[in-house]
């Protein structure tokens, strides 16, 4: 994965513009995750995110350019109705949970159904366990969150946006999943039925 300066010479390859959200309760790492992915940064007096913020990141995937169009929203309750405008016409939602906590992982349950109910109906989902780097507290167990992401054939990854462990990785694996522009959508697959892919190699957060 090769990410692109501003002003670099790019490769004469098709751009592809990508719209992912980022669900899940507030305090997860929502935002930690995006600013490891985007500016390979971390800030642990971070504020929690008023609304939904905006960032981009241009990567090559393959043969393609993909520019990612992160939507970062709010996970306090009262904006929780502003949820559908960010992740209706997304390529990706990634849905977050602390490991530490097992509310959150609840919370990111209920976050499945809405998509089911009202999101994309191919969409391609993400379930990524954040703060791995806390395992001595560890209160999801990464066996259950995987079989219940393979339930749904959800990626699953868990991360650290503070040691920067499996941040690429997450979105190596949504551009796997995009459907190449030259798939024929009648063959796609419905709703969370996404199509099988090799699963892309991840660093321990053990």
């Amino acid at each position: 994965m090769i990410a692109l300066a501003e002003g670099a010479a790019r490769p004469a390859m098709a751009l592809r513009e990508l719209k992912v959200c980022l669900l899940g309760d507030t305090g997860v790492g929502k935002s930690s995750i995006v600013w490891r992915f985007v500016e390979d940064s971390f800030d642990p007096n971070i504020n929690p995110t008023i609304g939904a913020s905006f960032m981009t990141k241009t990567v090559q995937y393959q043969n393609e350019l993909h520019k990612f169009l992160i939507w970062d929203t709010a996970g306090q309750e009262r904006f929780r109705a502003l949820a559908p405008m960010y992740y209706r016409g997304s390529a990706a939602a990634i849905i977050v949970y602390d490991i530490t906590k097992e509310e959150t992982f609840s919370t990111l349950k209920n976050w499945v159904k809405e998509l089911r109910q009202h999101g994309p109906p191919n969409i391609v989902v993400a379930i990524a366990g954040n703060k791995c780097d806390l395992n001595d507290v560890r209160e999801v167990m990464e066996k259950d969150a995987k079989d219940y992401a393979d339930s749904i054939h959800a990626i699953f990854v868990e991360t650290s946006a503070k040691n920067a462990i499996n941040i690429n990785e997450l979105f190596i694996e949504i551009s796997r999943r995009i459907p190449s522009t030259d798939t024929n959508p009648a063959s796609s697959g419905k709703g969370f039925k996404l199509r099988r892919q090799p699963s892309v190699t991840k660093r321990s957060c053990c």
